[in-house]
């Protein structure tokens, strides 16, 4: 038996059903019974159902044995025994609790994991796009703004030349005392002349 391909199809098979955290452990020096411990995290119950389900389908497509499957009843911790290798399927607080990696961690076995790189390059791209178009109307309103800012002065400029249409105002309010006093003037040089005209009498 090909180890390598064994855990190659579980692999596969926990990718199908959006396996998380899939990580793979060499346990040859640790048992006897197994040379590999695969564990992998879902989400809820009906996702490690369906992860168990699919690695067995992935493994015994490619010609591998299942010896058992254990826990499905309730599937917080499923268990698929493939002979060489075991299978994990734990949902993230079960993991945490057990932490299996203080058990059998001590060779993790690097394994290429289909991470789709290219989704989230066009994600990014399409998310690019957006940014660039509210850039170029947040510029094309830019322009419409400024001759709000210059009017501003207009108004300050207006205000200070109101000031100078109340100066004819005061000049007229001059001019009205000029002429009531030019009266005055007129009036005393009267009462003064018949003084003189009565002296010329006497």
């Amino acid at each position: 038996m090909d180890i390598r391909k064994l855990q190659r199809a579980i692999v596969d098979g926990l990718e199908d059903v959006k396996g998380q955290n899939i990580v793979v452990f060499n346990t040859e020096h640790l048992s006897p019974l197994f040379e590999r411990v695969i564990i992998a995290s879902g989400t809820s119950n009906r996702q490690t159902k369906a992860l168990a389900s699919s690695v067995r389908d992935a493994v015994k497509s490619r010609g591998f044995p299942v010896m058992r499957t254990e826990g499905e009843e309730n599937g917080e911790w499923i268990i698929v025994d493939c002979g060489a290798a075991v299978v994990h399927v734990m949902q993230p607080a079960i993991r945490t609790y057990y932490h299996l990696e203080e058990i059998w961690g001590d060779k993790p076995v690097k394994i290429k994991l289909d991470d789709k790189p290219a989704t989230l390059v066009k994600a990014s791209g399409d998310g690019a796009a957006p940014a660039k178009k509210a850039a170029a109307r947040t510029a094309a309103k830019a322009p419409a703004k400024a001759p709000a800012a210059k009017a501003a002065p207009a108004k300050k400029a207006a205000a200070k030349k109101a000031p100078a249409k109340k100066a004819p105002a005061k000049k007229a309010v001059t001019r009205t005392v000029g002429v009531k006093s030019a009266p005055v003037k007129n009036a005393a040089a009267a009462r003064k002349a018949p003084a003189k005209k009565t002296a010329a009498r006497s």
